[in-house]
């Protein structure tokens, strides 16, 4: 594992701790000698993990869409700037770039790149582990909902297990060195509907 794309939220979120989990990750990232991916811009969560990482002397690799360069967020000090024409187009980038996947607290962008990326990982487009970092407990909805998806046989238990999830930068960053993708396909078997 070379380089970590983090997915996260334009704003900064309503507490303390989502920042300071940004910034905790992007620090440990380049103490692990890990290169970051993420999306560009120079708010929110997604600056202070840049930010934590270009002062901490890490590389940080940008991929952002022209649209919103001219919305005047992209970050002006990242180490190398992709410009894509499209939100799908950025997708293909980071996940190309990348060797693994974090998510940070966010909204819509964030859901749904992670759930983008796992989804590619259950069809086995890659085998790339992915994570959330669950900071003060907001993921806990959303994992309830996949264990209810589980439940309600929409989604194997194996590939709910996919996705690795801690409290810590440092407790996500053990689990995905030690990531084994599953090794059953997809589709539950036709014998059991």
């Amino acid at each position: 594992m070379k380089r970590v794309c983090v997915f996260s939220g334009s704003s900064p979120g309503s507490r303390p701790e989502y920042g300071a989990a940004a910034r905790e990750l992007g620090r440990l990232l380049v103490e692990q000698n890990l290169q970051v991916v993420y999306g560009g811009a120079n708010v929110g969560l997604m600056g202070a993990l840049a930010d934590a990482v270009l002062e901490a002397g890490g590389t940080v690799v940008g991929v952002i869409p022209r649209g919103l360069i001219h919305k005047e967020v992209a970050h002006k000090r990242l180490t190398e700037l992709h410009v894509v024409s499209s939100m799908h187009e950025r997708k293909t980038k980071m996940e190309a770039l990348s060797d693994a996947f974090v998510a940070l607290p966010g909204g819509f962008g964030t859901l749904e790149e992670t759930l983008e990326i796992l989804t590619w990982g259950q069809l086995g487009i890659h085998t790339k582990p992915c994570g959330l970092l669950n900071v003060a407990g907001y993921y806990d909805p959303l994992l309830e909902f996949l264990n209810h998806a589980c439940a309600e046989q929409f989604l194997r238990p194996q590939h709910r297990d996919m996705l690795c999830v801690a409290t810590t930068p440092d407790a996500l960053l053990i689990q995905l060195h030690s990531y084994q993708p599953p090794t059953s396909e997809k589709w539950i078997d036709r014998a059991d509907t």
